[in-house]
């Protein structure tokens, strides 16, 4: 039987400004059996659809990404923010409540055609994945799927995302 996830994701009411109840994933990352869990699902979902790299964003899509990538046997591909790869790089910009913000990575960090899984903590508004599905696409790279631990559905975040499938574990 499969642990409960959600159980190990903490929620914290009115951070970080009222009216927004947090996730919190320390809690599941913690946990040796809640990390193993996470990495699991995702490996039997994507074990044996040819994915050559996951893609993950600072900072908890790097924690996620790379037990995958463990797991699945790739390698793993930062996004990072801006000017912390010492390489040429391409960018994406994206929507934040205030303003925007920047996605970048290495120009050659994907060659055309590779299958690619993208892969963060939450999926919330989807500008963070959209902006990681536009690098990967500059870069001809074929998006299998994108994956999610968290989903808060309410925000919309999955209808940026389309063509590409999405999966998550948990949903709010």
């Amino acid at each position: 039987m499969p642990l409960d996830l959600k159980t190990l994701i903490a929620e914290v009411p009115d951070y970080p400004k009222p009216g927004i109840s947090f996730k919190d994933l320390t809690p599941l990352l913690a946990s040796p059996a809640g990390l193993r869990e996470v990495t699991d699902q995702f490996a039997a979902k994507f074990r044996g659809a040819g994915i050559d790299a996951i893609v993950a964003a600072e900072a908890r899509g790097f924690l996620f990404g790379g037990a995958l990538a463990h797991a699945l046997g790739t390698g793993l591909i930062p996004v990072r923010k801006p000017k912390k790869l010492p390489r040429p790089t391409i960018h994406a910009t994206y929507a934040l409540e205030y303003g925007t913000d920047e996605l970048h990575m290495h120009r050659d960090a994907i060659r055309p055609g590779q299958k690619i899984l993208i892969i963060d903590d939450v999926l919330a508004t989807g500008g963070t994945a959209r902006a990681m599905a536009d690098l990967v696409t500059e870069l001809k790279g074929t998006i299998v799927s994108l994956a999610f631990v968290i989903e808060l559905g309410f925000l919309g975040g999955r209808a940026k995302l389309a063509p590409h499938a999405v999966a998550s574990l948990v949903a709010y």
